[in-house]
């Protein structure tokens, strides 16, 4: 291993990287150097080993801290990836069916026209609930049983399974609940015991107390005045009905900077972690959903969640195209469509993953055996991926022997 030390105007970079993974901490030092990086961790794991586990840069601009190896920040819908890897695990098992009826395990949930929703439709953004009309109360975000009844009163805006739209904050609570009445824990709690802790992941759905002086805080991303808008961001500011606006802006009072959100278990937005620790928690799912001689998914699972289960040319939340499998982001490759700004990501074909809000990343590629993380304190403008993080993914797949994303996926050479 080659170890990484250098100095920046954001601060001191540091860890270890093989030699054939150079390029990874190239693009990490130049994302400090020119693309305005202030504090971040990046991880790279390959048939289970770390081959790259870099940080540094600052935690937190006003005390000027610096960011430590054990620094940790909340990875926003990053965090739906590692709910998606925990509700896997139940299908696995068979306590949870794709297809069956979501009445079955939560039958408060099939009402006002979702009495025939499906689990499949629950983790594929398909289920129709993606917003909340009527306000929600402050710190609603923080107080699970009042989520799960608001949703079990809300109307879908679409009959479940007929179109989709990305579930922006609900999809925590939807397939959440789901895990919760399947495992008999709480989402937080079931997580830990299913996936962070086998894998050793420093993530976290419900953040412990004793772990808040590790955590640096969210700088917002600053619009540029003038700046082309996308659709999402006109029906953000033209209509406050809007599925998009409503999503957005209605979400309970969800803060990235607050304790009390940082404790809570918000499944859709709320997890805390590190590259590291997003990279361990697919670490299994790069290796054939088997590692360290555990196995926590079959074959069968394993290949049902890395395919597309849903695709659109506009998304209902979004208003850009997307791709979903059962609960993870798929490769979106948005980079020439029209009004759409900063709103791709780029995988190899089989990876399967999520971005979070502002530009960190967790994902598992089977086909290349690789696991990849990526988490930061500065957030970037657009809806996906900025230029920081797909740096990295770009620079990985590389040092794999991929040759091209040209197609839209990364492809060998």
């Amino acid at each position: 291993m080659v170890k990484l030390e250098k100095v920046t105007s954001a601060g001191t970079l540091s860890g270890v990287y093989v030699p054939e993974f150079e390029a990874v901490a190239d693009a990490f030092v130049h994302n400090f150097e020119v693309n305005g990086e202030v504090g971040a961790s990046v991880c790279v794991t390959r048939d289970g080993d770390t081959v790259v586990d870099l940080w540094g840069g600052t935690a937190d601009a006003k005390t000027e801290s610096p960011w430590q190896e054990d620094t940790l920040c909340v990875v926003f819908s990053s965090t739906k990836g590692a709910v998606a890897l925990a509700a896997h695990t139940l299908v696995a098992s068979g306590e949870l069916q794709l297809d069956a009826p979501v009445k079955r395990y939560w039958p408060g949930f099939a009402t006002n026209g979702k009495e025939d929703a499906t689990v499949r439709m629950m983790l594929d953004h398909s289920v129709g609930v993606p917003a909340m009309r009527e306000k929600l109360k402050d710190k609603g975000c923080c107080d699970w049983e009042y989520m799960v009844e608001r949703l079990e009163q809300e109307a879908p805006f679409w009959r479940p399974g007929t179109r989709n739209g990305y579930h922006m904050a609900n999809f925590g609570w939807t397939v959440g609940e789901l895990i919760r009445r399947t495992a008999g824990q709480s989402l937080g709690a079931y997580f830990r015991e299913a996936i962070a802790g086998p894998t050793g992941a420093e993530c976290w759905i419900g953040l412990p107390e004793a772990m808040e002086p590790r955590v640096a805080p969210m700088i917002p991303f600053k619009p540029v005045r003038g700046a082309p808008l996308s659709a999402f961001t006109q029906a953000l500011v033209s209509d406050a009905k809007s599925i998009p606006s409503l999503a957005y802006y209605n979400q309970g009072g969800f803060n990235p900077n607050s304790r009390d959100c940082r404790a809570a278990e918000i499944g859709g937005a709320g997890a805390v972690a590190n590259g590291r620790g997003l990279a361990k928690i697919y670490a299994p799912f790069a290796c054939g959903g088997e590692l360290g001689g555990r196995r926590f998914v079959d074959a069968d699972t394993l290949a049902a969640m890395g395919e597309v289960a849903v695709a659109t040319h506009e998304d209902a939340t979004l208003m850009l195209p997307t791709r979903f499998a059962l609960g993870f982001m798929k490769s979106m490759d948005n980079r020439n469509a029209p009004g759409v700004d900063r709103s791709s990501v780029i995988l190899g074909s089989a990876a399967f993953g999520h971005v979070g809000a502002g530009g960190s990343i967790g994902f598992a590629d089977p086909a290349a055996r690789m696991s990849f993380g990526y988490a930061m304190n500065r957030m970037g403008p657009g809806i996906l991926m900025n230029e920081r993080g797909q740096s990295l993914v770009d620079a990985a797949y590389r040092a794999m022997g991929y040759a091209s994303n040209t197609s839209g996926v990364w492809r060998r050479g």
